[in-house]
Order: structure tokens, then C-alpha cells, then sequence
């Protein structure tokens, strides 16, 4: 797939293992002529250099999009089929359809408007796909950032909705908000305890 007039959309997610919020996906086909320096692994990278590379990625990059699948989706669908329904949602919204899509992982999710392979740790070997994990990232960020403000409680703007000692606590204080994923252990146990 090296061909000049092959689209490429690299496709990555965000937030599949947090008690809250939504996963994100991201799909992006690089632009052949504009390089984009600076990408790499979203988790490798820090929060102002994500914060700086995201208006370049999506100024400069030939296509984007950015997908968000609810706590709620999450909840009707489980994670697994809830990141492939995201990942197939996101290459399909793009404004120059992909020819090819490389998708960060093992799996390739079922109905794709192209081919595609799955590239374990995608991310940090496949430029398109370390600038679909930058946009995925920071949109997710934000997206917890702004949830804060809702349920300023949680701490959702330190944790962004990972299971760490603090976000348990303030669950176990407060009881899960419309926000948690009802289908994952750790939320799932205190709805038995605390009435919404």
C-alpha cells in the first residue's frame, strides 16, 4: 500500500479502560506534502505538546474525525464493540473517504468503507495513526475537562475517569453520576449500594 494515490486513514482510541466518560476515536489521513513534526505516541508525549500538536494535525492533515461513543453506548454494547463501532463511525465521517485504514491494535473492526490491517502498537510506529492517538487524546481530555465543571466531585479533570484510588473513593462517596459506565465492575457494585 505505498501507492501516491492511496488515503490512508490512521485510527486510534481513547479512554477504554475509564469508569466514565466516553471512549474516544479519532481517524486522520496525513497529507502527502505537509509534514507534521513532532508525532509520536500520545501517551508518550506530554499533555502541552498533545495540546500543541492538535491544531496542526487537523490544519494540516489531508482528512479528520473525531468520534465519541457514549458511557451509555458503552454500556448497551460492552467496550470491545463499542471502540469497533466508534473506529468504523470515524473512518466512514471523514471528508476524503481512505483508501486503506490502519488501525491501532489487533483487531479490525467489521464494516469499514475500505481495507485495512491492525498494526499492534500502531502508535508508535505509523504517523497517521500516532496523529489519530494525539486527536483522540486531547478530545478526550477536554471532553473530561468539561465534565469536571458538571461533576466537579469526581475529579475527573486530574483522573479524566480512570479507576485510580481517588476516583474509587469519591465513588464510594458519592455514587456513580450519569457519566459512569454501568456496565463496568467497579461502578457496577455501587449502584447496588447507592440509589442514583
Amino acid at each position: 500500500m505505498n501507492h501516491s494515490s492511496d488515503r490512508i486513514a490512521g485510527v486510534d482510541e481513547a479512554g477504554r479502560g475509564p469508569l466514565a466518560g466516553p471512549v474516544v476515536v479519532a481517524a486522520v489521513i496525513l497529507h502527502p506534502a505537509r509534514r507534521i513534526d513532532g508525532l509520536g505516541d500520545s501517551k508518550k508525549l506530554s499533555e502541552p505538546r498533545r495540546e500543541q500538536l492538535f491544531p496542526l494535525i487537523q490544519r494540516d492533515a489531508l482528512a479528520w474525525h473525531i468520534e465519541f461513543v457514549s458511557a451509555e453506548e458503552i454500556d448497551r454494547l460492552n467496550i470491545f464493540h463499542a471502540t469497533m463501532v466508534g473506529m468504523r463511525r470515524a473512518v466512514a465521517a471523514l471528508s476524503i473517504a481512505a483508501t486503506h485504514a490502519l488501525i491501532d491494535g489487533n483487531k479490525i473492526p467489521p464494516g469499514l468503507p475500505c481495507t485495512a490491517e491492525a498494526l499492534v502498537k500502531g502508535d508508535a510506529r505509523e504517523p497517521a495513526i500516532m496523529a489519530a492517538s494525539i486527536l483522540a487524546k486531547v478530545a478526550r481530555d477536554r471532553y473530561m475537562q468539561r465534565l469536571h465543571e458538571q461533576f466537579p466531585g469526581y475529579g475527573f479533570d486530574r483522573h479524566k475517569g480512570y479507576p485510580t484510588a481517588e476516583h474509587v473513593a469519591r465513588l464510594d462517596a458519592l455514587g456513580p453520576c450519569a457519566e459512569h459506565r454501568r456496565s463496568f465492575a467497579p461502578v457496577r457494585e455501587r449502584l447496588l449500594f447507592v440509589a442514583c
